[in-house]
């Protein structure tokens, strides 16, 4: 059995957070984002919603510094009531 390709960090590393649409819920996940990548710009943040208007997905196209930076980002988003999945 092969083991599966290493990230190797620093890199750039993609996430997409689906959230329940909500009152500041872009702004709370994006503080959270930021609290973890900091140098996280505008242009490596797009946002777009569900058809009715349920949901959103942030995608956000960050620079990982290693996984316990990522494990912690994905806890700290996860205590968002709003937010229902990361991936």
């Amino acid at each position: 059995m092969t083991e599966p390709p290493k990230i190797e960090f620093p890199c750039r590393y993609p996430i997409k957070i689906i959230c329940r649409t909500d009152d500041g819920v872009t702004a709370r996940v994006l503080n959270t984002v930021r609290k973890h990548a900091p140098d996280v710009t505008p242009d490596d943040i797009t946002m777009r919603s569900s058809s009715g208007d349920k949901f959103v997905s942030v995608r956000i196209n960050l620079m990982a510094q290693g996984p316990v930076q990522l494990q912690e980002m994905h806890d700290d988003l996860m205590t968002d009531a709003a937010v229902r999945m990361v991936i």
